[in-house]
């Protein structure tokens, strides 16, 4: 599943008259960029979820022959990524797991390795490395299981433990792209029920519901050493993706 729904505030003005799937870097779209890794790594077809935009982004998805491709809509409310992916059910339901990848990250990630260190008993395993942010994700340092997350600006900590003593606890950041198992949507709707969200158009993002569902099913991380990522989030991120594409593709 591609994640293309965004409204690319951070990338304004461009974004006044383009979907943040559509930038271009080195003279092809983001959402292009995506395709052609997850092509490359093995991944026979894909979802797009729709909002800002929409239309552009459904005819590129119709002109575009890199692979099969599902239209997610959510034109009626931007239901952010959790909502995102159980919106998506009818696509992903019964394929066993599925790739997650935010359409504005670009990576040298080897998808068919991060595939390979997911655990047979693993609900989700999300990306992580060690870089400077100021959000981080929490795991257990020897079976690298997810317990929450800090903002170590604020002291802020989450977490479903409350005994969690976070100096002994791995502190690594999330790079927005993660594995689930297609077993994870009965706790989704689990999660909707519990929180009183709309079970018709239920809004909330993806790292709630790890993070109060983390106690009670296997969430890991996986760690890529020497990964480098560019989140395209703001214009000065433009040219280092665009640094980034080139040094991918000369190796």
């Amino acid at each position: 599943m591609i994640f293309a729904a965004g409204l690319g505030t951070r990338l304004k003005p461009i974004t006044d008259t383009l979907p943040k799937a559509l930038v271009p870097v080195c003279g092809k779209p983001l959402i292009e960029h995506i395709a052609r890794k997850l092509k490359a790594s093995g991944v026979e077809s894909a979802v797009v979820n729709v909002h800002h935009f929409a239309d552009m982004i459904e005819e590129w998805v119709s002109a575009q022959d890199i692979l099969p491709m599902e239209v997610s809509d959510e034109r009626g409310q931007l239901l952010e990524t959790g909502g995102g992916v159980l919106n998506a059910k009818p696509y992903l339901e019964g394929c066993g797991q599925f790739l997650i990848h935010n359409v504005d990250i670009i990576s040298d990630l080897d998808i068919r390795w991060m595939a390979s260190q997911t655990r047979r008993d693993a609900m989700a395993t999300l990306l992580v490395s060690d870089r400077v942010t100021s959000r981080y994700l929490l795991f257990d340092p020897d079976t690298m299981r997810l317990k929450g997350w800090t903002n170590v600006v604020t002291g802020e900590v989450r977490s479903p433990y409350p005994d969690l003593d976070v100096t002994q606890c791995r502190r690594l950041a999330f790079s927005g792209i993660h594995i689930m198992s297609d077993t994870a949507f009965a706790a989704l709707e689990d999660f909707v029920s519990r929180e009183g969200l709309d079970p018709e158009h239920p809004r909330f993002p993806i790292m709630d519901f790890y993070l109060s569902a983390c106690a009670l099913y296997e969430i890991y991380g996986v760690e890529a050493d020497g990964l480098h990522l560019v989140d395209v989030g703001k214009l000065d991120t433009l040219e280092i993706a665009e640094k980034e594409i080139s040094r991918v593709s000369q190796n």
